[in-house]
């Protein structure tokens, strides 16, 4: 079976709009979810992921990664340590990658 392209689209709670509400142990759980990403984009799964910069409703981030069938990418989103957790929710689509500048690059 070949690999599918997937997107899932993360929210916060209302109650985390505010970073001021934000405990410890949330942020230590943001801190995991990026590692469980970094360590996906070097391991070739993950293909893009990132946020908006709004701290409201209107926010989201999105994870663009590769799965062999939609119950992979559905597991692959629920180990997310920030879905696991639930401080984010995720929904998740498949993606139709149309595009792709492979000279682009950001450093974080």
């Amino acid at each position: 079976m070949s690999l599918q392209t997937y997107i899932y689209v993360l929210r916060l709670p209302e109650r985390l709009y505010d970073p001021e509400q934000w405990t410890e142990e949330e942020k230590n759980i943001v801190s995991r979810h990026f590692s469980y990403l970094k360590k996906n984009v070097d391991n070739g799964v993950v293909i893009h992921a990132g946020r908006t910069e709004q701290t409201d409703e209107t926010g989201f981030g999105i994870v663009i990664f590769m799965a062999r069938s939609e119950t992979d990418a559905e597991r692959f989103m629920n180990q997310d340590p920030a879905v696991a957790s639930e401080i984010m929710t995720g929904e998740l689509s498949r993606y139709r990658l149309a595009l792709l500048n492979e000279k682009f690059s950001v450093g974080v």
